[in-house]
């Protein structure tokens, strides 16, 4: 056997798996796919939930010095008028934590740092395995092997472990598309986060730690549309002209080379994440669009979770077990009801949009705040069942 633990993922999920496997002083091995440890995409969202995983971790301080605290991120119409103004500060309140956007780059630098570099093994993508009682075997594209007693799985929303492992875990595209970019703000001076829902889609910006804008734009499209693989900042320009100061702004100082581009997919809630000595964490367990800001987050309460059942549990198959009664409910509810908001948001039809802003500007605040209240009104680490 090469190690007692293999982790298969070098993201959030994997990351920090690593660090927390080794704060528990166990065995382990982490296999990234790509010859570096680099966070694809820009920036996104570290909620009250995911600062108080860090904390469980010993991340907490480190991270806030390289994120951006958020204080608002409010739900605008077309001309910046606000649907929604979700009170972040009061729900914080519930893990006396604060909110924070970070650029996943900065983020995964940071994790990486925190691992020896002989237990990360790059450019080595896992293709398959074979499960045995007490070991498991994984098939590198390479033509290598590496022989495990537990497997973690933590390699995204594309998994081709999951998809060995349950075959009908294929993603499902969610109906609309996705540009992202990082740019400087010393001209824009955003001072705090929003997204706004409009005719032509929705645009979200946040400023970050070292005077930079994290801006994203989706559009309903559909699946793999050569049309908008071909997208430029010109046409997104075009797209959302006529919305509110400082969109237009933001899209005219960004670069096409700084775009990136990708479909909206999830996977529909699975029935399980262990299976025996095998765990599915993070997006390979349950990816989530991006409406609710979890996805990260929710990760790194894989993590705390899983790290506090290990140091409970001398058996590593029980303590996955208790890990998935603790999981499984709450990263379904926040998958659903991720899918719903993002349909909502992305409607087109004139008189349902109308609609829907009217009566978001109306509703007390109780129950525009009912899902947020939900997610971060329960202590993730208190969850049993």
């Amino acid at each position: 056997m090469n190690s007692e633990f293999a982790i298969i993922g070098g993201g959030v999920a994997g990351l920090s798996a690593a660090i927390g496997l080794q704060s528990i002083n166990s065995d382990f091995m982490l296999f990234e796919q790509s010859a570096l440890v680099k966070g694809i995409g820009a920036g996104f969202g570290l909620a009250a939930n995911a600062m108080q995983a860090l904390d469980f971790l010993g991340l907490k301080e480190d991270i806030e010095k390289i994120g951006h605290h958020v204080s608002t991120y409010n739900i605008l119409d077309q001309q910046g008028n606000i649907l929604l103004a979700p009170d972040t500060n009061a729900l914080s309140d519930q893990y006396k934590q604060d909110n924070f956007t970070i650029h996943r780059a900065d983020l995964h630098h940071y994790l990486h740092s925190k691992i020896p570099v002989e237990k990360i093994v790059l450019n080595k993508r896992a293709i398959k395995f074979t499960q045995q009682k007490d070991l498991i075997t994984l098939y590198f594209e390479d033509g290598t092997q590496h022989e495990c007693r537990y497997l973690i799985i933590a390699d995204g929303v594309k998994s081709p472990l999951r998809q060995q492992l349950i075959p009908s875990s294929a993603p499902r595209y969610a109906g609309y598309t996705c540009w992202r970019a990082t740019i400087d703000n010393s001209d824009i001076k955003l001072n705090k986060g929003s997204e706004t829902w409009g005719k032509a889609g929705r645009f979200g910006m946040t400023p970050l730690v070292g005077n930079r804008v994290y801006w994203y734009a989706c559009i309903n499209a559909p699946a793999q549309s050569s049309k908008f693989k071909n997208y430029t900042i010109s046409n997104l320009i075009e797209d959302f002209k006529d919305y509110h100061t400082p969109i237009p702004q933001i899209l005219a100082q960004t670069k096409d080379k700084d775009l990136i581009w990708n479909d909206i997919i999830d996977i529909k809630p699975l029935q399980n994440l262990a299976y025996a000595n095998i765990l599915l964490i993070g997006d390979a367990g349950h990816a989530t669009t991006p409406n609710m800001g979890q996805g990260a987050c929710q990760a790194l309460e894989d993590v705390a979770v899983l790290i506090d059942e290990l140091g409970h549990k001398e058996d590593v198959i029980a303590a996955f077990q208790s890990f998935e009664k603790r999981r499984l409910a709450r990263t379904k509810y926040i998958t659903e009801t991720s899918k719903f908001i993002g349909e909502v948001a992305q409607w087109e039809n004139k008189p349902l949009v109308f609609l829907r802003n009217t009566i978001l500007k109306k509703l007390p605040s109780k129950f525009t705040q009912r899902d947020l209240q939900k997610l971060l009104s329960v202590d993730f680490m208190k969850i049993n069942t």
